[in-house]
């Protein structure tokens, strides 16, 4: 962490004092290191820790970056079965420390970026495997009128929209031709299922590393980085958890192909979709190719993306030209899928 921050902290103390005032004085503000999109610190107060979550400073595309989003939806969760950190305020006011930002409790469990799990033994695997499929069945089961989200996105038709805006994404950022996109582009319309009129509380990046888990290590204390939440297809998130059971263990991704899960007591991809319809009380899920191959298909059009980015000098090119080779891969991984209807469970 960068001990460094570029916060006002005498501006930022003021304001915390009528909004947060719980916090007290802050002794101390780092900031985290690594790839987050919104600048994140660690503030330390008289007696417990918090985190300032802010958008980056400068002109931002409307909708990037959204953390009044991340904010309202940690706050509608707040009695929900779904853990989260519990937030203390909201800051739109760009005199404080130059950006919105917003305050939450710090939550200081392990999080993991290996789905192999090598810090854990058979029986916390299995135990933490069981408590991710829970929380995210938990998620899917609130009625979002119920927690104030019922106009946190469109209902109905999310698949179409998405592969919509996906396309026209990757188009914009396309620097080659590949084959099994061009492939995909094509499949994805043409089965779609029809709109079966499911419409719930998605996270929209559930993966291990958003995940920060008890120090028992065999729960989830709480759910991190809500910026791409919205109201959409629960199976679009289940199947974007399970695609790391068939990526490689690759510099840029770290998957589970080939390895022996049964021995590490993860489980089958069959035994996680049954586990999840056996909690939100529905049959088995039809159509289950299509929602993994249009997993693999957003996420080869989000590393196109960064891809682009990069060639345009606005991204680290280095990690950045990396991420964005992985596109064919994804694109292949997804196609296979569709072709072979995605038997091998």
């Amino acid at each position: 962490m960068n001990t460094q921050p570029d916060l006002d902290i005498t501006r930022l103390q003021r304001y915390l004092e009528h909004a947060a005032p719980s916090v007290g004085v802050i002794r101390s503000a780092k900031k985290f290191s690594g790839g987050q999109s919104n600048p994140t610190y660690l503030l330390r107060g008289e007696a417990r820790q918090y985190v300032l979550r802010s958008k980056p400073r400068g002109k931002l595309l409307k909708s990037a970056h959204a953390v009044e989003r991340e904010f309202r939806v940690m706050a509608a969760l707040a009695h929900s079965q779904v853990p989260v950190p519990s937030v203390l305020c909201l800051c739109e006011d760009l005199d404080v420390i130059g950006a919105v930002f917003f305050v939450m409790s710090h939550e200081d469990g392990p999080i993991f970026w290996d789905p192999a799990l090598p810090e854990l033994d058979v029986v916390e695997r299995a135990a933490l495997y069981q408590d991710e499929i829970r929380v995210l069945a938990a998620l899917h089961s609130l009625d979002p009128a119920n927690i104030g989200l019922a106009d946190f996105g469109r209902p109905g038709s999310y698949f179409a929209r998405q592969i919509k805006r996906w396309t026209d994404q990757y188009r914009a950022s396309e620097t080659t031709s590949i084959s099994a996109m061009e492939s995909l582009m094509r499949w994805l319309p043409e089965h779609s299922p029809d709109d079966d009129g499911q419409t719930a509380l998605i996270h929209g990046d559930y993966r291990l590393d958003n995940l920060i888990m008890t120090h028992k290590k065999t729960g989830i204390q709480a759910v991190i980085d809500w910026e791409l939440s919205t109201l959409g297809h629960p199976f679009a998130d289940l199947a974007y958890f399970c695609m790391c059971l068939r990526m490689p263990n690759h510099e840029q991704i770290r998957g589970l192909a080939g390895v022996d899960r049964p021995t590490l007591g993860i489980p089958k991809e069959s035994e996680i979709v049954r586990q999840y319809c056996t909690l939100r009380g529905i049959e088995a899920i039809s159509n289950w190719p299509f929602y993994l191959a249009f997993s693999f298909f957003r996420l080869a059009a989000i590393c196109q993306g960064v891809l682009k980015r990069a060639l345009d000098g606005n991204a680290s090119s280095e990690q950045a030209v990396k991420v964005g080779a992985l596109t064919p891969l994804l694109a292949e991984m997804g196609l296979n899928i569709a072709m072979t209807r995605g038997d091998n469970l």
